[in-house]
């Protein structure tokens, strides 16, 4: 199965590290950062885990819920958070799905036979709270994830969810922000970007972040 932007989010009931999940109930009304592991006590993991960790409170705000995935059992994974706890210096307090039968890596195409036909590569997922697919990102396996450039992205489409407005390259939170093509009446633009806009060009029209 190949999954795609604006696409819903499979559902699936899995074990874990904190006993069955179902997925979609875990989920709730918060926004969703589902991202796979190659394996458990692998070192890169290890640190990415830790980072995810470390992470909680900047998840919190922005009311996203963690959930990382490895195709070892639970009472592997549990030993594994042991050591990331240990060696990151934090506290691990999202679970860890045991896709032992590989059924949530099919259901996410997360195992890609080029790479290996057993483990899961690097993928990672942002669901938002109506389940749908909002961001795929795809790491090979020997390159750990930049959970800065995660956060930034759940920004901008929080941002853009809210306000008609679309975010230019390397856009950070607070950033000015630009006017999509779409929105074309002047008397529109000046009801919705109140703060007013450049336009170097007439199709590039900058205008302050509106909710700064």
């Amino acid at each position: 199965m190949t999954l795609r932007l604006g696409d819903t989010a499979p559902d699936f009931e899995q074990d874990s590290s904190i006993g069955k999940i179902k997925f979609h109930e875990w989920a709730g009304d918060s926004w969703v950062v589902l991202f796979s592991h190659p394996a458990d006590f692998t070192p890169v993991c290890t640190t990415e885990l830790g980072l995810t960790a470390k992470l909680k409170g900047e998840f919190d705000k922005r009311n996203v819920k963690a959930i990382a995935l490895s195709v070892d059992p639970a009472d592997k994974h549990n030993e594994w958070i042991k050591d990331i706890e240990e060696t990151q210096k934090t506290v691990v307090g999202f679970p860890i799905i045991a896709d032992v039968d590989k059924k949530v890596s099919g259901l996410y195409d997360m195992i890609h036979p080029n790479q290996s036909e057993t483990a899961t590569v690097r993928s990672l997922f942002v669901i938002d709270p109506k389940k749908k697919v909002r961001l795929i990102i795809t790491y090979p396996m020997s390159t750990g994830r930049n959970f800065d450039e995660v956060l930034r992205v759940i920004d901008a489409l929080q941002l853009t969810d809210g306000y008609t407005v679309a975010t230019p390259g390397n856009w950070r939170d607070g950033d000015d922000v630009i006017i999509p093509l779409s929105v074309q009446d002047e008397a529109v633009i000046k009801q919705k970007y109140p703060k007013g806009y450049t336009s170097p060009r007439p199709y590039l029209r900058i205008t302050p972040q509106p909710n700064k």
